[in-house]
């Protein structure tokens, strides 16, 4: 059962609140028949995918999982050579298919939160 925050219980918290690392999920691609590892996206990330999403949400997803895929690093210079890379976020499509970068990107946004963690709770007024 939930109880009401007070400002006492979040400074009791302050040090855990302050420290805390960013969450890390390791997926199974099923096309790859391995496993990755993601964490969370930054603030700026998120709200940089968040903005995209406005008009193109396959690239905002894209930029998700270009950030938030740990390992494998798909930042690393030789595997943007290896596969010819015009654009480092490029790299993203031609490891995953489309299915699975919404999918890695939704497991990524979770991780921060974002479409979870927080619900309503409704109170039955009595007449």
């Amino acid at each position: 059962m939930s109880h009401k925050l007070t400002v006492k219980d979040l400074l009791d918290r302050k040090e855990q609140l302050k420290g805390r690392q960013k969450r890390r999920a390791t997926l199974y691609v099923e096309s790859l028949d391995g496993e990755i590892v993601i964490e969370e996206p930054s603030h700026a990330i998120a709200l940089e995918s968040l903005e995209m999403a406005q008009s193109e949400s396959d690239r905002a997803d894209k930029h998700v999982v270009y950030h938030c895929v740990v390992e494998p690093n798909l930042k690393d210079p030789e595997l943007q050579r290896a596969f010819g890379c015009a654009e480092p976020v490029d790299i993203v499509d031609m490891i995953f298919r489309p299915g699975e970068i919404a999918a890695i990107s939704g497991h990524a946004l979770q991780l921060a939160g974002y479409g979870q963690g927080v619900r309503k709770i409704d109170e039955v007024v009595k007449n």
